[in-house]
């Protein structure tokens, strides 16, 4: 499942440098995370990035967006694909 920022979020800045797949952004009022994106660090990490560096814990798993351990790597796995193909 990926994982979502609450509106306890209070615009901190430091989430987004620290997403490996760039899924983290500014949205109109707070950060956003992008579902597809996100693997919580799957591939990158033990742990998501973002939630260990939140310093008011508003990062937590999206319900309405479950995956397996298999889909968040697969998901890895395509994102590093893309990646490679921009850089050519």
């Amino acid at each position: 499942m990926a994982l979502m920022i609450t509106d306890d979020c209070i615009n901190c800045d430091v989430c987004e440098p620290e997403c490996p797949n760039d899924a983290i952004s500014m949205g109109p009022e707070i950060y956003e995370i992008d579902p597809n994106k996100c693997t919580e660090c799957v591939g990158h990490f033990h742990e998501p990035q973002c939630q260990q560096v939140c310093p008011v814990s508003c990062i937590p798993f999206n319900p309405a967006w479950r995956e397996s351990k298999e889909e968040l790597q697969a998901k890895y796995e395509r994102l590093q694909e893309e990646k490679a193909g921009e850089s050519k």
